[in-house]
């Protein structure tokens, strides 16, 4: 699997197949290593937490699971669409992302 995930921390994406299709998100965490990501509000789970000292109240959580970062595509900040994103190398040297519907950069 590759080591490269085409989203970063705090970017905006959309769930483009599953249960949650359709849904929109904030990444919180990003895994190159697995390809995998955990995005706000999506894919959320509940889990049974024991309580672990004396006095703490154990019960059922709601809590946000990992998904496949191929799951998510990248929401443009300028035109609002689910896109593809492209690299371009800009004036200073620096490699950029950019969406390759508008052409906007992405940061």
């Amino acid at each position: 699997m590759s080591k490269k995930v085409h989203v970063k921390t705090g970017d905006t994406v959309i769930v483009i197949n599953g249960k949650d299709r359709g849904k929109t998100g904030k990444v919180m965490q990003v895994s190159p290593s697995e390809g995998k990501v955990i995005v706000e509000g999506i894919n959320v789970v509940s889990k049974h937490v024991k309580p672990r000292k004396m006095g703490e109240a154990g019960g059922i959580i709601k809590a946000e699971s990992a998904l496949y970062a191929d799951k998510v595509q990248l929401v443009c900040p300028k035109c609002g669409k689910a896109v593809r994103v492209g690299h371009v190398v800009n004036d200073a040297g620096k490699k950029v992302r950019v969406c390759k519907k508008c052409g906007a950069h992405i940061e």
